[in-house]
């Protein structure tokens, strides 16, 4: 399959079921750090587990929904970016990321979430990208700034994270918007 560079030793491609094994040590490695904001290390916790997580996500892409992508720094997954939701019949997505602390700081996640609010706009022709966070998750609303969105509000108290009600802060871009202002 594919994979794009995002940097000389980090790439990006898609992740798929029989990634499940390495999908799970990722988690594995980085549960505890992931887990603060990210479902992920909760629903994938042993081969089985990691399978039907990956397995459910291929389900949905195969129906042009939701879509996985992996990022490896030196042949090793380290984290993602994903869209969790993907409408092409009304033109809205949401685009999400995590990521282990080892490889925090490259800028990986912005450079990988472009790729794909790129392939959403010009490719797939979306009209709107959205960006879900929880309000203490300050490293995602960075990355959300450097990518040029827009922060358009607060859903307050509304995801139950391990047994704690969090805000979710909404930021968006519009297409228009995208191509006229990208980020460098």
């Amino acid at each position: 399959m594919f994979a794009i560079d995002l940097a000389e030793d980090a790439q990006l491609f898609p992740l798929e079921v029989w990634h499940a094994e390495e999908f799970l040590a990722h988690m594995d490695r980085g549960r505890e750090f992931i887990g603060q904001f990210v479902g992920f290390p909760d629903r994938a916790t042993d081969l089985e587990s990691a399978r039907l997580l990956l397995g459910s996500n291929a389900e949905k892409a195969a129906k042009d929904g939701a879509r996985l992508y992996g990022i490896r720094v030196d042949g090793t997954l380290v984290g993602g970016v994903l869209f969790p939701n993907f409408d092409a019949a009304r033109g809205n997505c949401e685009v999400g990321c995590w990521l282990e602390p080892t490889a925090a700081g490259r800028g990986l996640i912005t450079k990988a979430c472009r790729v794909l609010i790129d392939w959403a706009f010009q490719q797939r022709g979306m009209h709107r990208v959205e960006w879900h966070v929880a309000s203490g998750n300050k490293k995602s609303i960075a990355v959300a700034e450097r990518l040029g969105l827009t922060r358009e509000g607060v859903l307050r108290q509304n995801h139950l994270h391990r047994g704690v009600r969090q805000d979710t802060e909404v930021w968006a871009v519009l297409a228009h918007e995208w191509a006229t202002a990208r980020p460098a």
